[in-house]
């Protein structure tokens, strides 16, 4: 947290992999997609969620 209280990127990040703490595969692949609605959500751009998605996804063909 910042001296102002307010969560840091890292906060973010530490939170979703704990939210993943103990989940089989499958749940932390529902848990990704639950996630992911709500964020696009809450974004409310449909073009920047496009460009999320495609720069998330260059890169992994062949993973």
């Amino acid at each position: 947290m910042t001296q102002s209280g307010e969560p840091t990127p890292d906060d973010a990040f530490a939170a979703i992999v704990e939210a993943h703490d103990g989940l089989s595969p499958e749940a932390s692949a529902r848990l990704n997609a639950r996630l992911v609605l709500l964020l696009a959500e809450r974004v409310g751009d449909p073009a920047a969620v496009i460009r999320a998605a495609t720069a998330a996804r260059r890169g992994l063909e062949d993973a």
